[in-house]
């Protein structure tokens, strides 16, 4: 039985995959190439790096053959990329935490590559059918239903271009753990150093205590001015995400799962005691 597709374009990436692809004056052919998807016409399809595979029925008893090719991002332009992701922190959170944030193409298009083909010079297609059009509606349809699949897992997308969803996600979490765990600059040149990297003998400004003594539990004016911003986190778990599952942990439910509802818990408590329109301090029911 052929793969059908179901509801398309619900999500970003797949709607400019197709966009590109049109650009290149193929609008014609892709919507052939969709009724033959929509028939269920491609029995099989395959994703790797660089390449798609596919066997697609047509007239004939046996089903063609096709082959699409987009040249994958080499190690160092891949580097660039997860460089790039990582230095916006939401972008890298989402990423983190399984999700395609807004946004991607141009974080590609930053770090100097492109996410999608920009010409059609970009595909290198084959197919065993006669038909000498390209693309032919058998090589069509393998691109509609690539945008499907990308619909479902764009990581897939992402894996086209050479990475898949593990090795992006460690690459991310790898820089995180090393931003997070980079240390502090050393003093330079030969100066001798006291406690708190101040150079000895320079004076150290101190803060002055309030002259009054029911003044020092006070706020004082400076932490008054200080206005907290409680809001849902942007990503859910994003923290519980970037950490993984512990290799310490070996029971079950797993290790995320059972914090997940902790993490949930406390920010909706947190929430519910921030927008309340007066608080009290708790204490023992009358």
């Amino acid at each position: 039985m052929g793969r059908r597709p179901g509801e398309f374009g619900s999500n970003w990436w797949a709607r400019r995959w197709l966009e590109v692809l049109e650009s290149f004056g193929w609008r014609s052919r892709l919507q052939r190439g969709r009724s033959y998807a929509r028939q269920g016409n491609v029995l099989q399809m395959e994703i790797g790096p660089g390449r798609v595979e596919a066997r697609v029925q047509g007239s004939r008893p046996s089903p063609y053959k096709v082959r699409i090719q987009i040249e994958p991002l080499d190690a160092a332009r891949w580097a660039k990329v997860i460089e790039t992701m990582s230095g916006q922190a939401v972008f890298a959170a989402r990423l983190l935490a399984e999700e395609m944030p807004p946004g991607l193409e141009e974080v590609f298009a930053a770090a100097g590559v492109d996410l999608f083909p920009s010409r059609a010079g970009d595909l290198t297609t084959s197919c065993s059918c006669p038909d000498w059009a390209n693309p032919c509606k058998h090589i069509a349809a393998v691109y509609y239903l690539l945008g499907q699949e990308f619909d479902r897992d764009p990581f897939l997308l992402l894996r086209l271009r050479g990475r898949n969803r593990e090795e992006i996600i460690s690459a991310l979490r790898s820089r995180w753990a090393d931003g997070a765990g980079a240390a502090p600059e050393e003093p330079t040149g030969d100066q001798p150093q006291q406690h708190g990297g101040q150079p000895a003998g320079e004076p150290t400004e101190r803060e002055v205590l309030p002259s009054e003594p029911q003044d020092f539990w006070a706020p004082g004016p400076v932490l008054e001015q200080v206005r907290p911003h409680l809001a849902p986190p942007e990503v859910d778990l994003a923290l519980l995400k970037q950490l993984g599952q512990p290799s310490w942990w070996k029971g079950k439910p797993d290790f995320l799962s059972i914090m997940s509802e902790y993490y949930r818990e406390v920010t909706r408590q947190t929430l519910q005691l921030a927008f309340r329109p007066s608080w009290e301090p708790p204490g023992d029911e009358p």
